[in-house]
C-alpha cells in the first residue's frame, strides 16, 4: 500500500500500466488498489502545482496563524469548519506553538487578503488574534521543485 501512495504523491499522472511495472503487479490491480483508496477516502483528490508567477503574477498567498478560543464540546473543529467554508482558504490545520490555526489562503491582492483577514477571519466568534505571512517567493511545493533545480557546482571541486 505505501509503496502504491508513494509514488502517486510523486506523481499521479503516472499511468496504471506505468505503476504495474514499477511495482511488478497488473494495471488492473492497481486500478482497483486506487479506487479502493478512493472509497475509503485515504486519496482525498488530485491536484496540480503551479509556477503562479509564469502562470498568474497577481496570486498572492499567504499564511494566517489563528489564535482561537475552542468551542465547548467541538473543541478546535467547529472553528476549523467555519474558516474552511471561505472561498479563499486553501488549507486550515490545527498546529502546536503560539497560535491554534494555520489557514492559507489566496487573493488577487495584498489588500484583499488583508481585508479578507479584517473583515471575515477576525470577526468569527472565538478568534483571538491573527497573524499574517506574505509569500514572498515560493521554491519547493509538496516535493516539487518550483523552478528549475539549480546544481551546486561548488562540490565538483577535483584535488
Amino acid at each position: 500500500m505505501e509503496e502504491l501512495l508513494s509514488l502517486l504523491k510523486q506523481n499521479a499522472r503516472l499511468s496504471n500500466e506505468q505503476l504495474a511495472v514499477m511495482l511488478g503487479d497488473t494495471p488492473e490491480s492497481i486500478a482497483k488498489k486506487i479506487e479502493e483508496y478512493e472509497k475509503k477516502g485515504i486519496i482525498k483528490g488530485y491536484s496540480v502545482i503551479l509556477n503562479d508567477e509564469v502562470v498568474s503574477k497577481d496570486t498572492v498567498t499567504a499564511f494566517i496563524e489563528l489564535k482561537v478560543t475552542p468551542k465547548r464540546d467541538y473543541g478546535f473543529d467547529d472553528l476549523a469548519r467555519t474558516v474552511m467554508m471561505y472561498d479563499e482558504v486553501e488549507s486550515v490545520a490545527l498546529i502546536s506553538g503560539d497560535y491554534d490555526l494555520a489557514v492559507t489562503v489566496s487573493g488577487e491582492s495584498l489588500k484583499n487578503i488583508a481585508l479578507f483577514v479584517a473583515e471575515r477571519l477576525s470577526t468569527i466568534d472565538g478568534v483571538l488574534s491573527t497573524a499574517t505571512h506574505f509569500v514572498l517567493k515560493r521554491y519547493k511545493e509538496k516535493g516539487i521543485f518550483i523552478e528549475k533545480e539549480v546544481v551546486d557546482e561548488r562540490s565538483f571541486i577535483s584535488p
